[in-house]
């Protein structure tokens, strides 16, 4: 198979440097001011907006796309700093949010969302954002 053209590598090494960046950007942001790494942010997030406070873990795992054992280890250190709970066995184990965990997203969010419009969305012209998250989405499926 031939190798990428000039113009398909400078999408890709676009595509990585740009979605690196971003992630990267918004991730200190959070950490910088919450201390919550994005792996606590994206549990916490999902655990509020998909459970209510509460998802089973292999639902948790599958909707990050994470692999259980990876999900696993991020709990534990997480239960630790007291942001999480986990109760039953097998595959019936419950993941909940607790109220240190709720205290920390909510002081998270706003400055994920003021991070989100000043390193993405601020760099899209409002006319093209509907097609760019339509591209998104295509790639995502």
């Amino acid at each position: 198979m031939p190798k990428l053209t000039p113009d398909e590598l400078r999408l890709w090494h676009a595509w990585k440097k740009a979605s690196d960046t971003v992630r990267a950007r918004i991730g200190e942001q959070i950490t910088a001011a919450t201390g919550l790494s994005d792996p606590d942010f994206a549990i916490l997030t999902r655990l509020e907006d998909l459970g209510s406070g509460t998802l089973r873990q292999s639902e948790l795992a599958e909707s990050m796309g994470w692999h259980r054992s990876r999900l696993s280890h991020q709990l534990t250190r997480m239960e630790t700093r007291g942001l999480v709970t986990r109760e039953g066995g097998g595959p019936l184990v419950h993941v909940s949010i607790t109220d240190a965990g709720h205290d920390v997203i909510a002081a998270a969010r706003p400055v994920h969302a003021d991070a989100v419009r000043r390193v993405l969305a601020g760099h899209i012209p409002r006319a093209e954002r509907e097609r760019f998250v339509e591209v998104l989405e295509a790639l995502a499926r």
